[in-house]
């Protein structure tokens, strides 16, 4: 083995120990789920998993991100980017959580910064994709980290935004069937009687589709596309028929996945 490659070798197994010791925080204490090593086991090695969100994201697009400079708003621990710059983007990453940051820094080198969404750390139209992918649920100020990502838009690029919809029957962080709508005293009762830690619920402040496209109306940017992203997902087993029911005859994606536009310069 050359020095090269036990160097990289060493560089992954403290990649590795890093996302196991992250994750393992996140899913077995923070959100408490039974079964959390499976999870963990599944960020560990994360390509299928960010594999799909990339090809999810390109079919949103109608293109490849091969040549693209991308902007990864809620980048957490990095596999996305690394992923994305495989592809050819010349993927780019902010998160708020340093240690997250410190993660994804050692996946993708020069391209990951500590930032939060309100205040991306970027001149005004460097990116031909902003991406953001479960994060705007957890900004305190939804509206202001939108106009934030259409700022550093180019012109004619693209805003793709995945969120969970407050009217959802599924909570995808605890992964628990769940109440649409409910107040956040019902939900933290709701959470302790299932035996679940009560305190991420404090990070969670859902949206629905019409704030969303309000949102990046008020931003400057105009949706083009929304997806009917989970709409067949089965969650609360037997309640499953009378929670597609209610999705249908209400129209109600159980996520909010949509992309926008910067209209083009004249």
């Amino acid at each position: 083995m050359s020095g090269r490659d036990a160097e990289e070798r060493a560089d992954a197994a403290r990649v590795r120990a890093r996302l196991e010791a992250y994750y393992g925080r996140y899913y077995g204490g923070t959100l408490g789920i039974p079964g959390w090593r499976e999870l963990v086991a599944v960020r560990l090695d994360d390509v299928a998993y960010e594999r799909e969100r990339l090809t999810r994201l390109e079919l949103a697009l109608g293109r490849s991100v091969a040549g693209a400079r991308l902007l990864n708003v809620g980048c957490g621990t990095g596999g996305f980017n690394e992923l994305a710059r495989r592809a050819g983007a010349d993927a780019w990453g902010v998160d708020a959580s340093s240690e997250a940051v410190t993660i994804a820094a050692l996946r993708v080198p020069r391209r990951i910064l500590c930032a939060t969404a309100e205040e991306l750390p970027f001149p005004a139209a460097r990116f031909d994709v902003v991406y953001c992918y479960s994060t705007l649920e957890h900004v305190a100020d939804a509206g202001r980290a939108v106009r934030e990502m259409a700022r550093v838009l180019r012109p004619g690029g693209a805003l793709y935004i995945h969120t969970p919809n407050r009217w959802a029957c599924f909570e995808g962080h605890y992964k628990l069937f769940w109440l649409p709508g409910l107040p956040r005293p019902l939900a933290a009762g709701y959470l302790a009687l299932r035996g679940r830690p009560t305190g991420f619920l404090r990070t969670l402040r859902p949206l629905t589709l019409a704030e969303c496209r309000a949102l990046v109306e008020a931003a400057g940017a105009r949706v083009t596309r929304v997806l009917d992203d989970g709409m067949n997902r089965p969650v609360g087993g037997p309640l499953w028929p009378l929670v597609r029911a209610y999705y249908l005859l209400f129209g109600v994606r159980p996520y909010v996945e949509l992309v926008a536009t910067r209209g083009k310069a004249p």
